[in-house]
């Protein structure tokens, strides 16, 4: 297989369940570009979990081949696995998942502690996050001083802090009103007009078709080019 940026060639996926292998993925076949704003659009069911825990090499696939810059996922061991994790991805959830007892400045700080960065630079970094997603004058709040997309802009701030080479978001605007869920796709439009990879999962045709380029993941398997019946 080629070395691409990303790359993924027959991707299988199987639980084993009371005496039965059940698939989940079947064959998913995928290619991404260095800077590409993509949207997998599925509903409930679909294999879009389990394809986002692949992609975030939180889980390897049963069978297939997986290249993320450069490197062979589906080789790799569980600690291997969460260095690439550390050093590649940054992951955006529906819930922000901020730790309620620490300011937004150290809820960003988090993935850097874990880095082992130094605190003088870590503070820095993290600061320069916030004012980057618009909340530098919010940094010593609490995620209960927050509203629901200020808390969701401290979570890209904490994505964005390692500098990570691909950004995976999982319904990101999915627990936010329409007009700040709006507000987000904006930041990450400009986001990837700096040439951020990102990749969004969603069950939402209207928030996919925020991204350059959407996939349709039905049943495991994966198209792309029509709308899907369902959405």
């Amino acid at each position: 297989m080629t070395e691409n940026f990303f790359c993924m060639r027959g991707i299988c996926k199987r639980y084993h369940l009371a005496d039965e292998d059940v698939p989940v993925l079947r064959g998913i076949d995928l290619d991404i570009e260095r800077g590409e704003y993509l949207s997998v659009l599925g509903p409930s069911g679909s294999g879009k979990s389990t394809l986002m825990n692949i992609i975030g090499c939180l889980d390897v696939p049963t069978e297939g081949e997986y290249v993320l810059h450069g490197q062979q996922v589906e080789e790799l061991d569980e600690l291997e696995l969460a260095r690439l994790r550390g050093r590649e991805i940054g992951f955006i959830f529906q819930n922000s998942q901020l730790l309620a007892r620490l300011d937004a400045q150290k809820n960003v700080e988090l993935p850097l502690i874990y880095a082992g960065v130094r605190p003088h630079e870590r503070q820095r970094r993290a600061a320069e996050m916030l004012e980057r997603v618009g909340l530098g004058t919010r940094r010593h709040h609490f995620p209960n001083q927050l509203s629901g997309g200020q808390q969701q802009r401290v979570a890209i701030a904490r994505a964005l802090v390692t500098d990570p080479t691909l950004l995976l978001a999982d319904e990101p605007t999915g627990a936010l009103d329409q007009k700040t869920g709006k507000q987000i796709m904006e930041l990450f439009q400009a986001l990837n007009d700096e040439g951020r990879t990102i990749i969004m999962i969603t069950h939402d045709l209207s928030i996919a078709r925020h991204a350059r380029r959407v996939v349709h993941i039905i049943d495991g398997e994966l198209t792309e080019g029509k709308e899907a019946t369902w959405a």
